[in-house]
């Protein structure tokens, strides 16, 4: 079980790491760094350039098995400590996190393809979520109820559900997980991960911190390999007791219902497809940087990216040509080059969902302003696109594009861009460009959305209930709901008569 893979990882850039032990290829299991049995191994490679960075243990069912009966061991220990005990254990996995963020955020690079500096941005806002909930497991406090009877005490507590299972997507390699697991390590839950197949490494550094850190084995696992089989597992098992899940709509559905024989608690982000409006009170200049952001951050992959961008007629000639200009402007390539704003996607059908999306909005009478085409810097880059004039019935206006494509339809008034911003299953969030303040409040009760951004784009973070609504997800992350969400409320009733 503690088999090293003779195949040596061969990208140059891993030269770079200062701390070796970092890169790791095998899963961890009960405080082990454990292999396949038959050593059977998948292939890690940057988007990039397609080097290989290492061949990682593929797991099955039998041991993420042993990974469940790992964290069920570990957890009666885990949840008797004191929330302050707990704390400063996650405190120190806060504090190696930023230590080592360097070589973290060139793993994930790596793996992931998004630029250096986005990559060190998320380690940052990876590691923010273990230092909020380090503090926030000690405020788990319990209550005091009016008895209705005489001669009783009653109490309301919260306790830790037992065994977490965590699943996460490969867009943002750390901070899914981190979000997830700070979370119910705070409450006293255990926990086995799985990460994306296709960003593994990022865990697994996550985890050799976490030991570090002093987290006791078994209480935080992860598992690699293959999705279907790992995560079928982990929720047909009757002692995970909470699944969250950050991913398609289509797949949490599939999640809900394996889950649905065992009445486990599900926390699931889901899909998005949030709406960007810019009224014609709006600078243009600042509207333009809010869509810069808003859309092509992570080169489009974000459940967050604005997918339709909505202008109020009067400005939108302003707008498309000043936003053409700074699309333009945007640096194509390889994360790891100095000044690169946009990286590759992490997968050939990603490229080709996104070209899908373009070509069909040109055929139904759409607009190319700039970009339409894959780019030379290799076969998973896609040049920034700018469509405007997008009709109601294109793809992109009901499909999440995961992409870097700019998608602008015009509008007339706030009651139709409303209606047309809420004509969609999904409810992430939404973004809004006004600078009239009763227009601000409007938008905030009218759009049927989780999270309602206006004149600004970094909204998420520790203290806030992160999630949406309709089919973008259940339950929220981070904030004390983040928290509640892997405990069960207890009411204890004392007979007090003499």
């Amino acid at each position: 079980m503690n088999a090293v893979f003779a195949r040596p990882a061969c990208h140059d850039a891993l030269a770079r790491l200062t701390d070796k032990h970092l890169l790791k290829s095998l899963a961890y299991i009960g405080g082990r760094w454990v292999a396949n049995a038959a050593n059977s191994t998948f292939e890690v490679r940057d988007p990039a350039t397609s080097v290989p960075l290492a061949w990682v243990s593929q797991l099955d069912a039998t041991e993420t098995s042993l990974a469940i009966d790992a964290a069920a061991r570990a957890f009666p220990k885990w949840r008797s400590l004191l929330p302050q005990e707990r704390a400063k254990i996650l405190r120190r996995w806060y504090k190696l996190m930023l230590a080592a963020k360097d070589d973290l955020a060139l793993i994930m690079t790596l793996e992931q393809g998004k630029p250096l500096a986005e990559s060190k941005g998320e380690i940052d806002y990876a590691a923010s979520f273990i230092e909020w909930y380090a503090e926030e497991g000690k405020r788990l406090n319990a209550e005091s109820v009016t008895s209705h009877l005489p001669d009783a005490e009653m109490i309301v507590r919260r306790e830790a559900l037992g065994v977490v299972g965590i699943v996460t997507p490969w867009n943002f390699p750390s901070a899914m997980i981190t979000r997830k697991a700070a979370a119910a390590l705070a409450a006293g839950c255990t926990v086995v991960a799985h990460p994306s197949s296709e960003t593994p490494l990022s865990a697994l550094a996550l985890a050799e911190l976490g030991e570090r850190a002093g987290i006791p084995a078994g209480v935080f696992n992860v598992v690699t390999g293959d999705a279907a089989t790992i995560v079928g597992r982990l929720c047909e098992d009757s002692r995970v007791r909470a699944l969250s899940f950050t991913g398609s709509t289509e797949i949490g559905k599939l999640i809900a219902g394996q889950c649905a024989p065992t009445l486990k608690r599900l926390v699931m982000e889901l899909g998005g497809h949030a709406p960007l409006i810019v009224f014609d009170d709006a600078d243009v200049d600042k509207a333009v940087d809010i869509a810069i952001n808003a859309k092509f951050a992570t080169s489009g992959q974000d459940c967050l990216a604005a997918n339709r961008i909505f202008v109020q007629r009067s400005i939108l000639d302003a707008f498309n040509a000043a936003f053409k200009a700074r699309i333009e402007m945007l640096k194509i390539g390889d994360g790891l080059e100095p000044g690169v704003d946009i990286g590759p996607l992490m997968h050939e059908r990603a490229v080709t969902k996104v070209h899908e999306h373009v070509t069909d909005a040109i055929k139904r009478g759409a607009q190319c302003l700039t970009g339409g085409t894959r780019h030379p810097a290799g076969p998973l880059f896609y040049t920034p696109t700018l469509l405007t004039g997008v009709p109601r019935d294109a793809l992109i206006m009901s499909e999440e594009t995961f992409g870097p494509v700019a998608a602008i339809a015009v509008f007339d008034t706030e009651d139709e861009v409303i209606a047309r911003a809420n004509d969609t299953e999904y409810g992430l969030v939404a973004y809004a460009v006004t600078e009239n303040g009763a227009r601000q409040m409007r938008l905030g009760r009218a759009l049927d959305y989780g999270m309602v951004a206006i004149n600004r784009v970094k909204i998420t973070g520790g203290p806030i209930p992160f999630g949406g609504w309709k089919q973008s997800g259940l339950g929220r992350e981070g904030s004390r709901h983040g928290i509640e969400a892997f405990t069960e409320l207890k009411y204890l009733c004392i007979d007090t008569a003499a």
